[in-house]
């Protein structure tokens, strides 16, 4: 059974910074894209970043800039380190991963809330 787990989250002040984990546990085969979503109250969850297996990345554009997503593959963990934080970053933050069957699984969510 697969398990997606991100940390991380809590309440920060606008500008400052977090750093999300996801850990991937109890996958039979090779996890090839690890992504990072949100979803904020009223709205569609949307990407924010994907990292593929060779280290390809891709972001959002109201991210690009500020945030950075890595990975370990030899921990089948992904990362979000999130700078210079804005209000509108307010959400719930997802890891989404797929495996090398283009099977995909979610995390349950991280809070992240950027207020003064």
């Amino acid at each position: 059974q697969v398990q997606v787990v991100e940390s991380g989250g809590g309440l920060v002040q606008p500008g400052g910074s977090l750093r999300l984990s996801c850990v991937v546990s109890g996958s039979r085969f090779a996890i090839t894209t690890m992504e990072w979503y949100r979803q904020a109250p009223g709205k569609q969850r949307e990407r924010v970043a994907a990292i593929t297996t060779e280290g390809n990345t891709h972001y959002a554009e109201s991210v690009k800039g500020r945030f950075t997503i890595s990975r370990d593959n030899a921990k089948d963990t992904v990362y979000l380190q999130m700078n210079d934080l804005k209000p509108e970053d307010t959400a719930v933050y997802y890891c989404r991963v797929q495996d090398f069957r283009d099977f995909d699984y979610w995390g349950q969510g991280t809070q992240v809330t950027v207020s003064s």
